[in-house]
C-alpha cells in the first residue's frame, strides 16, 4: 500500500487568507448561547416554552413557525448543544428522498454509538406529503428529534400526522428594542457607532420591519457607505439604501395576513384602515387586479343587497383599473374600498346561498312540483306537468302565491334580509308577498 500523500493546502490556505476572508455581520453576531438570542423571550425567557423544556435535559420534535431573520436556524443549532445532540441540517429547496433516507441512516448509526440527532428542517412545508410523511416513523422511534422550520402557517402546510407528533412554537418579528439590541451589539462588536442621527437611526429600525439577520445587513451596508465624520440624516439614509422594499412574499402568509386585513376592514365599516392596507398591498406590488376582484367579492359578499350598487362600482373598478392600468387605475380601485366600506351591510345573500347549497346537497334529487314543469309532450302533460299553473302576471298584484319547492321538500327559508340599507324595503316585499301567500293558499 503507498504512503499516503499529504494534503495540499488550498491556495487562500498556503497565503494564510482563510482566516482573513471577510464574514457578514450578521454572521459574526450570531449568538452562541441561548441567553444571547433577542427578540424570543416568550419561548427563551425565564417561563419560556424551550426553557422549560431544557430543563429537564430532553426535548420533543418541533416546528419553529415565524418569519425570516427571527432566529429559528440559530436556536435550532444552540438546541442540540444544549441538548448533546449532534446537529444535522437540511433544507427542503435542495433536498429529495435520497437525502431523506441519507440523514436518516447516518442518524440511526449515530444512534448505535450513543449519540442522538436533532435534525433541522429548513422550509420544511416545501416538502410533499409523502416526504413529510417519512418522517413520521424516525420521529415515533427517536431516531432524530426533528426541528422544522417554516415561514407559513403550519396549520395549513404540514400534514396533520407530522402535527401531531411536534409541537409548534411561534418566532415573532423583532420589534423596535431587539432590533436596538442587536444594533448595540454589533457597535460594540465594530468598535465604532452607526454614522446615523437619532431620527436615521429610527429608520433604520423600521426598514429592518423585524428581521434581524436584514437589520445587521443594513447597518454594515451603513458602515461601509460613511466617510470619515459622515453623520447620515433620514433622507441621506434613504437614498443610500434605495430604500428596502416592504417584506411581502405574495404566495405566503405576508400576503394572506394583508388581504385578510383590508377585507376585514371593510367589513368593519373603517375606510381609513381600508385604504391603509390596500396601500400597503400596492406599495409591496401585489397585483391590482388581483385586489380588484377580491373588492368586487366584498361587494356580494359583505354588502350585498344592502346597497346593490356596491357591486356596480367595484366592477366599474376593475373594468377601470383595466383600462387605464398603473397607477391611475389604482385610484379606481381606492374609491370602491371606500364605497364599499362606507356602505350599509349585509351577509344575507351570503348566507342564504351557503343555507340553500347545504339543502340542496343533502336533500337529492327532488323533482320540482308538476305544476311548474313544462309539458312538451302529451305523455308529460297526462302525467299533470304544467296542469294548473298560474301565470303570475294575471294574477293580481302580478303574484300567484303558489309553492315552488319540491313536495318532498316543504316550504324552506334562506334569504333573511336585515333592516338595514335598501334590503328593508325588500323586507317589506317579503313580508308582503307572504301574506298574500298565505291568504291564497300557497303555503306559510
Amino acid at each position: 500500500m503507498s504512503p499516503k500523500r499529504p494534503q495540499t493546502p488550498t491556495l487562500f490556505a498556503a497565503a494564510g487568507l482563510d482566516h482573513e476572508a471577510p464574514h457578514p455581520l450578521p454572521d459574526r453576531l450570531r449568538p452562541r448561547t441561548l441567553s444571547e438570542v433577542v427578540g424570543q423571550d416568550h419561548i427563551l425567557g425565564p417561563d419560556g416554552a424551550l426553557t422549560r423544556m431544557l430543563e429537564t435535559r430532553t426535548l420533543g420534535s418541533l416546528v419553529f413557525w415565524g418569519p425570516p431573520g427571527t432566529g429559528k436556524t440559530t436556536v435550532a443549532r444552540l438546541l442540540a448543544d444544549a441538548t448533546d445532540l449532534h446537529f444535522e441540517q437540511i433544507s427542503a429547496v435542495f433536498s429529495g428522498v435520497a437525502d431523506l433516507k441519507k440523514a436518516f441512516d447516518a442518524a440511526r448509526a449515530r444512534r448505535e454509538m450513543g449519540k442522538g440527532t436533532l435534525l433541522f428542517v429548513d422550509e420544511v412545508h416545501r416538502f410533499n406529503r409523502a416526504q413529510q410523511d417519512s418522517f413520521l416513523p424516525v420521529m415515533e422511534d427517536g431516531t432524530v428529534v426533528m426541528v422544522g422550520a417554516t415561514t407559513e402557517n403550519p396549520s395549513f402546510e404540514l400534514n396533520a400526522a407530522l402535527l401531531s407528533r411536534a409541537r409548534v412554537l411561534v418566532f415573532r418579528s423583532l420589534d423596535a428594542a431587539a432590533i436596538e439590541k442587536l444594533f448595540a451589539h454589533a457597535e460594540a462588536v465594530e468598535g465604532k457607532k452607526l454614522p446615523l442621527d437619532a431620527e436615521a437611526r429610527a429608520v433604520l429600525v423600521r426598514m429592518a420591519d423585524g428581521d434581524g439577520r436584514a437589520s445587521l445587513t443594513l447597518a454594515e451596508e451603513v458602515w461601509r457607505s460613511a466617510r470619515a465624520d459622515e453623520i447620515f440624516n433620514a433622507a441621506q439614509l434613504q437614498e443610500i439604501l434605495q430604500r428596502r422594499a416592504p417584506i411581502y412574499d405574495k404566495s405566503a402568509d405576508g400576503h394572506y395576513n394583508l388581504i385578510s386585513a383590508l377585507h376585514k376592514s371593510v367589513r368593519g365599516s373603517d375606510p381609513d384602515a381600508a385604504l391603509y392596507y390596500l396601500a400597503r398591498m400596492l406599495d409591496a406590488g401585489e397585483d391590482p387586479l388581483f385586489l380588484a376582484r377580491r373588492v368586487v367579492r366584498m361587494a356580494v359578499e359583505d354588502i350585498g343587497l344592502a346597497d346593490p350598487q356596491g357591486l356596480v362600482i367595484a366592477n366599474a373598478a376593475k373594468d377601470a383599473f383595466d383600462f387605464l392600468g398603473h397607477p391611475e387605475g389604482e385610484l379606481a380601485i381606492a374609491q370602491a374600498v371606500v364605497y364599499l366600506a362606507t356602505a350599509p351591510k349585509s351577509n344575507a345573500v351570503y348566507t342564504a346561498f351557503k343555507a340553500a347549497m347545504q339543502t340542496a346537497k343533502h336533500a337529492g334529487s327532488l323533482l320540482p312540483p308538476k305544476h311548474i314543469l313544462n309539458s312538451p309532450t302529451k305523455l308529460m302533460k297526462s302525467e299533470g306537468y304544467g296542469a294548473a299553473y298560474e301565470y303570475d302576471h294575471d294574477t293580481p298584484d302580478a303574484f300567484s302565491g303558489q309553492d315552488y319547492f319540491p313536495e318532498a321538500l316543504g316550504r324552506q327559508t334562506f334569504y333573511d334580509p336585515p333592516e338595514r340599507g335598501f334590503e328593508r324595503e325588500i323586507r317589506k316585499r317579503l313580508d308582503y308577498w307572504a301574506k298574500l301567500r298565505k291568504e291564497r293558499g300557497g303555503g306559510g
